[in-house]
């Protein structure tokens, strides 16, 4: 009698790199589709991971966030100084959803977010991007944990693209990963430090190849993310149109806006699913 033996597939991993997740920050089209779109995506048979920065905002008590030791004390260079890397996990626990929060005292212990207290944005907001970006894929480095897909979601993410093709392309971990980019009109008119291009250039990725970022506006940003995807989503309807005449001049896979809401059921989720499937298939 012979046997037979069937292998599973391996589910397709999904990470997700958000600049915000509610419940930790409060209710935004950005925030609910950090929260609900994991969730959404988990539970139709794909592994996640989810990052966020660990703003100071985020009240770690209510939260119940607690260090990762192993994963923690690695020092993150970032322009011409380093910075020490903490990594806080915190749990969704209806929903067996775990968060990862990239932490750090230099760049996230004041309680805002993007703006000061005056209203201002951070001046420091280009050094936070670039340290949050490094700590994500440091730290998944760290997991063993190999992607297919990474999903870009709001403007804190937009570093990743140009990091992951340039520093990180010879790194097994991240060898055959594409990127999917969500593009929100969030923080477009915002402009950063002067020097953005060459304060956020790590080793691996010469100034060059940052050349968006030479007028380094949050506009310009997010062409510098698309630039190195491999598929974007419009995640809003009113997108300036110099973005999307760039999106239309570097022929990547686009899916049109879809409404999204607080619902792990959605209609979105099952297209933004879908989409997935065909970047990883090659046939969008």
């Amino acid at each position: 009698m012979t046997l037979i033996v069937t292998r599973m597939k391996e589910p397709k991993r999904i990470l997700y790199v958000n600049s915000e997740i509610f419940p930790y920050l409060p209710q935004s089209r950005i925030a609910d589709v950090g929260r609900f779109l994991p969730q959404g995506i988990q539970e139709a048979g794909k592994e996640i991971r989810v990052f966020m920065p660990r703003f100071g905002c985020v009240n770690e008590r209510r939260n119940q966030l607690h260090e990762v030791i192993r994963l923690s004390g690695m020092n993150i260079g970032i322009g011409n100084s380093d910075y020490p890397l903490v990594i806080k996990v915190a749990s969704i626990s209806a929903v067996r959803m775990q968060i990862y929060f990239i932490d750090n005292e230099d760049f996230f212990h004041k309680k805002v977010v993007f703006e000061d207290a005056e209203g201002n944005f951070i001046a420091e907001n280009d050094l936070r991007a670039a340290f949050f970006a490094r700590g994500v894929l440091e730290t998944v480095k760290k997991l063993r944990w190999k992607p297919d897909i990474i999903h870009c979601n709001g403007w804190m993410s937009h570093l990743v693209p140009a990091y992951l093709k340039k520093s990180y392309k010879d790194d097994p971990i991240f060898a055959t990963t594409k990127i999917v980019v969500s593009l929100y009109n969030d923080h477009l008119d915002n402009h950063f430090d002067p020097t953005m291009r060459t304060r956020v250039q790590i080793p691996g990725t010469r100034a060059k190849e940052l050349d968006l970022l030479i007028e380094p506006s949050g506009l310009n940003l997010a062409k510098q993310a698309l630039h190195y995807a491999d598929g974007a989503i419009l995640a809003d309807t009113d997108l300036p149109e110099d973005l999307t005449l760039y999106l239309s001049r570097i022929h990547i896979p686009v899916l049109d806006y879809i409404p999204t809401d607080d619902n792990p059921a959605s209609q979105y989720i099952k297209k933004y699913n879908s989409f997935y499937d065909k970047i990883l298939k090659g046939n969008v």
